[in-house]
């Protein structure tokens, strides 16, 4: 694999938190990108899928058992670590404030989704600038189109899973329609990009 363009987008950049969005189809792309990942992965890793009102999310548990990093729901108030990967809730909204910890909200749905990719996203944004990088993957909405190019607009680094190959297509073409990305990539791809932040 030729991974030159990958890494003429990571050169000279700080990489301090990645933030994922995803919905139909977003299991089993997390699945392919993240069991990998060694203990002590120098990054923090949030995760949004889109989870049903009512339903209680039980995606912490399933990649615990696949993971080396510890793997939890997160917390409203909780500090952002690195070597953590963390996922959204369901009923609330998850938020990074700027003193990097976690935030917690009863928004409205947004897309008609609680918790939203845009909250994550926009606020990461917020919050590292451009130590960030911002993934959008499969998915059935407009949900992360908005918070993808806010990551873009802060500096951050922003990656797009190939609509041609992603299961549901239209949340990476919205994306790619209203900013253009840094990257558009398979997820074979994405899953090098996670694993060279480890060393840049």
């Amino acid at each position: 694999m030729d991974t030159s363009h990958i890494r003429t987008a990571l050169a000279g950049r700080k990489v301090e938190a990645v933030v994922i969005g995803a919905s139909a189809g977003g299991v089993g792309a997390l699945l392919r990108l993240l069991p990998d990942l060694p203990a002590g992965y120098g990054c923090a890793v949030v995760a949004v899928l889109h989870i049903p009102d009512g339903r209680q999310s039980h995606l912490a548990g399933v990649f615990q058992q696949r993971m080396r990093l510890p793997v939890r729901e997160a917390r409203d108030k909780e500090e952002v670590a690195s070597g953590t990967l963390y996922f959204a809730g369901s009923g609330y909204h998850l938020s990074v404030e700027r003193d990097r910890s976690f935030s917690l909200s009863c928004e409205a749905p947004l897309h008609f989704a609680r918790p939203a990719i845009d909250y994550l996203m926009e606020s990461a944004a917020d919050a590292y600038g451009p130590a960030l990088v911002g993934i959008l993957l499969t998915g059935a909405n407009h949900d992360g189109a908005a918070g993808l190019a806010a990551i873009g607009k802060a500096g951050g680094l922003t990656v797009v899973q190939d609509p041609h190959e992603a299961e549901v297509p239209t949340m990476p073409q919205q994306a790619i329609r209203l900013r253009a990305p840094d990257l558009i990539l398979p997820l074979e791809e994405i899953h090098t990009l996670l694993m060279m932040l480890e060393n840049n």
